[in-house]
């Protein structure tokens, strides 16, 4: 797993046994592509779901950045990708945007799992509208990881218990969400900071939730303050209190 573009050497094996754990019956295998800037975190899920004779998961791919992501995906043609939200080069939303047509064939779909540290309405309506099957949360098991990859793999929409709300709250609206001009300035993870600032974390707290150093979550608080043009965290608790972020 030195090289996160790599394809793995297990890649189109026929040879792994069916799963004992939840997930499927005797017999079920599932090919996955991980999709995570964090290497220890993808090194953790590939330990935890990725023994293919006992879960009938195959980890055939990584990817750090949406470039990665594409090449990968398209190079391996998994039937699932777990897909961290937040990415360098334009997030999960862009893998989605440029993975369009390998999710439309209609012969060998690449079907999407979101699998983030966000549980942020914005995220998981974002991932959704742009083709994702579903979105789980980092804090998932993996028992329960391994049977969401294969209810995607068969078509099922899968979610969080509390996302499943946020999505049915915006496809029963007709309405457009409003914009917000002030959001539109912050990246992603600018606002996934401003979000755990509001909920009152400490920024040691917030480093070691987003897998970052102390040194970058305050670099990205003074990003958000400058533009929003605010002083100190208490007033941006205030901001995004008014805006029902936290």
């Amino acid at each position: 797993m030195s090289d996160p573009t790599e394809t793995n050497g297990t890649a189109g094996s026929a040879e792994a046994a069916g799963p004992t754990e939840p997930g499927g019956g005797p017999g079920r295998h599932v090919r996955v592509v991980l999709v995570d800037d964090h290497r220890m975190f993808r090194t953790g899920v590939q330990a935890e779901i990725g023994q293919t004779e006992q879960t009938g998961v195959e980890v055939v791919g990584e990817a750090a950045d949406v470039d990665q992501a594409v090449t990968v995906i398209t190079a391996t043609r998994p039937e699932v990708v777990l897909l961290d939200v937040h990415l360098p080069g334009g997030g999960g939303v862009e893998v989605l945007r440029r993975c369009a047509p390998l999710m439309g064939d209609t012969e060998q779909p690449v079907r999407f799992l979101a699998l983030s540290v966000s549980d942020a309405a914005e995220d998981v309506i974002g991932v959704i509208r742009g083709g994702a099957r579903g979105y789980v949360t980092k804090t998932i098991t993996g028992t329960d990881l391994v049977d969401s990859v294969f209810r995607v793999q068969e078509g099922d929409a899968v979610f969080s218990p509390r996302l499943a709300g946020f999505v049915l709250d915006a496809f029963a609206s007709t309405d457009a969400p409003p914009v917000d001009e002030d959001m539109d300035r912050l990246t992603q993870r600018e606002r996934e900071v401003l979000r755990l600032i509001a909920r009152g974390y400490a920024y040691k707290e917030i480093a070691k939730q987003l897998y970052i150093s102390v040194k970058t979550v305050e670099s990205h608080v003074s990003a958000v303050l400058r533009k929003l043009q605010l002083s100190n965290r208490h007033e941006l608790t205030r901001w995004a209190t008014a805006r029902r972020l936290v």
